[in-house]
């Protein structure tokens, strides 16, 4: 038996803090936390105030990682970037079949992780969840959710999901860092691909287009006018490895299953406004001119908003679920707090409860919504912050 039951490694930046907050109020009692980074005194600091332990190694240190995660059942990292600090920690879980989760975006990695990991892991039944934050929670467990209800009220598969975000919230450091840090590492080919996370990433020319990311506004007859989601190529990538996992089981999405994401606004001209501001920005991550501004000038890692900002801030989500006979059903997930932080926080913290309290877990390199599905769904909704439902 190991020492901790859950491992909360990278507790000293900005999210790893609050994360080892809410586990440290929320973990049934008797659990064995533990925190864990690479600076002693900045450890010692956040853990002091719980009570908690703390275990010291460097992401790059590969003897060292090997040893703090084999005193782990589970561990939760927030220490990204991913594909700069995660490769250690994620190996040494797999190897030694401990539980790993993570709120990365950085989808390219990810695939390189799905490589190396999910066949091992799937025969050894660990759990491995990366992106269990607000990238792709809101997206891959609503729609999921969506999928289920229109075959529980209308008897079919689902032919369509289109989501459409609305959002209120700011960036930490370590989040601009993930995404400075996929602009200089990978090819925009990899970044392009939608079925990049899909078993098998190959596909047809048809099928790519089919399911490329959208360039423009579009109106939609339920959703209204929407514009392209920053967030889309890295959730929609989450969502199909979803639907291409849990084809032909009960839970089948439906073949051809296509899924679309979006942001809603008020109208034409502000859809399009968005649309160029997406566009800029993705100019500029792709640019080492653009990724050095962006350095300078935003928050650096550890760095945030404000209590009262996060507070303040929101995500609500609305779903159009096409029936393979044209029937639509509608549905919304509404979550207080900012996007990044505390529904990140929030999210990630039910998904490692869930991992710690799961019986009969299936392993492998999992989506949230295959490795926890029903059971995550209902740990978020018993926080009352978390309303996902129908709209009848």
């Amino acid at each position: 038996m190991p020492e901790f039951d859950i491992l909360i490694y990278g507790a000293t930046g900005f999210t790893g803090q609050q994360l080892a907050r809410e586990l440290h109020a929320l973990a049934p009692d008797g659990t064995r936390l533990a925190l864990g980074g690479r600076n002693a005194a900045k450890l010692a600091e956040v853990a002091e105030p719980l009570g908690l332990p703390v275990l010291v190694a460097d992401a790059m240190d590969k003897a060292a990682v090997t040893a703090m995660v084999k005193q782990a059942g589970i561990v939760v990292t927030t220490a990204g970037p991913y594909a700069k600090y995660g490769d250690h920690l994620v190996d040494a879980c797999v190897a030694h079949g401990v539980h790993y989760l993570d709120i990365t975006g950085e989808t390219p990695w990810v695939r390189q992780v799905i490589d190396r990991h999910h066949e091992t892991a799937k025969a050894q039944g660990t759990v491995v969840v990366p992106c269990c934050g607000f990238d792709s929670v809101p997206s891959d467990l609503g729609v999921w959710f969506m999928v289920q209800q229109v075959r529980a009220r209308l008897g079919q598969p689902t032919k369509s999901v289109e989501a459409a975000f609305s959002i209120k919230g700011g960036f930490n450091g370590g989040t601009l860092a993930s995404g400075l840090n996929i602009g200089e590492k990978f090819k925009a080919r990899d970044l392009a691909n939608p079925f990049l996370l899909n078993p098998d990433p190959k596909t047809s020319r048809q099928a790519w287009s089919a399911n490329a990311d959208p360039k423009g506004p579009v109106t939609h007859p339920q959703l209204g006018s929407l514009a392209p989601f920053f967030m889309g190529p890295v959730n929609t990538r989450v969502v199909r490895r979803s639907a291409a996992l849990l084809a032909n089981t009960p839970q089948d999405y439906g073949s051809d299953f296509a899924y679309q994401e979006y942001m809603r606004m008020g109208g034409t001209v502000s859809a399009w406004g968005a649309t160029l501001a997406m566009g800029a920005m993705a100019a500029g991550m792709a640019k080492p001119a653009g990724r050095s501004l962006m350095a300078r000038f935003g928050p650096k890692p550890g760095e945030g908003p404000s209590e009262a900002d996060m507070d303040g801030g929101f995500t609500k989500v609305r779903y159009a679920a096409t029936a393979q006979d044209g029937t639509v059903l509608l549905g919304q997930l509404k979550a207080p707090g900012d996007p990044g932080n505390r529904v990140t926080v929030r999210v990630l913290a039910q998904s490692a409860l869930c991992v710690l309290e799961g019986e009969n877990l299936s392993g492998g390199v999992l989506t949230p919504a295959v490795a926890l599905g029903q059971a995550l769904q209902d740990r978020l909704a018993a926080t009352g912050k978390w309303d996902l439902g129908l709209l009848e």
